[in-house]
């Protein structure tokens, strides 16, 4: 091997070894967040989080990227990264916003689903069975997400599945500590299985109402993860923005 390839490799070698870090430092941060270590608003300390995790800055700003592209923190210029706030009155209109137009996704896809899509969704439904019974938020939340995505996709609106990923994008943190702290991941596909079963009904009605009912159950779960005072304080906050 030549001096160059060598030293290519090892290039490869640190940029694989930054990146599996980055990715389990994100990991560990996001779990602390979903369960409240780290409380909405609080600045990141990156010097202390190197510290902890026993790791250079280089893979922690690179998890602080991805952590910012999913929705759980913020990066405000000039004064660092920040635990994204929750302004509970604000999630919730964002809810039913989304109640709306998935339940719209739920009776266009009765209208025009096929076998081999319902053979898809039935697959989509033993995995995340499968991984709700390990309680593995790790897989079952993006498998979550690309269950979701095939849905409204698949029901053929290029409009409503835009307006539709607008919402979902800022809803990440609180689909999450739903998920979380409400245990809500083998209910969530008890009513995944729901709206399936509506689909093969072929019933555009009850498609569309299941579709409705489960955001709506979501927002339901996501409200039982605070206390009273804090979703006072949370819209007092997000009224006097």
């Amino acid at each position: 091997m030549s001096v160059t390839d060598a030293s290519q490799a090892r290039d490869e070698l640190t940029t694989l070894q930054t990146s599996s870090l980055a990715s389990a430092v994100e990991k560990q941060i996001e779990h602390l967040i979903l369960g409240g270590e780290l409380q909405p608003g609080e600045r990141l300390n990156e010097f202390q989080l190197a510290n902890r995790f026993g790791m250079s800055r280089g893979p922690l700003r690179e998890a602080m990227r991805s952590l910012h592209a999913k929705g759980f923190v913020d990066v405000v210029r000039n004064r660092g990264v920040f635990v994204r706030q929750i302004h509970v009155e604000e999630a919730l209109e964002i809810y039913d916003l989304r109640s709306a137009i998935f339940g719209l996704g739920g009776r266009l896809l009765a209208e025009r689903v096929t076998d081999d899509m319902m053979r898809r969704l039935q697959s989509y439904l033993t995995r995340m069975d499968e991984i709700a019974a390990k309680s593995d938020f790790d897989a079952y939340y993006p498998m979550n997400l690309e269950f979701h995505s095939y849905l409204v996709t698949s029901a053929g609106n290029r409009t409503l599945v835009g307006e539709y990923r607008s919402l979902v994008n800022r809803l990440h943190l609180c689909r999450a500590r739903t998920l979380v702290q409400a245990k809500g991941l083998s209910v969530s596909n008890k009513e995944h299985r729901e709206m399936v079963e509506a689909l093969a009904s072929g019933n555009a009605d009850r498609a569309q109402e299941t579709f409705f009912r489960h955001v709506q159950k979501a927002k339901l779960r996501f409200l039982s993860t605070f206390d009273e005072a804090t979703i006072g304080a949370t819209d007092t906050s997000a009224r006097e923005r």
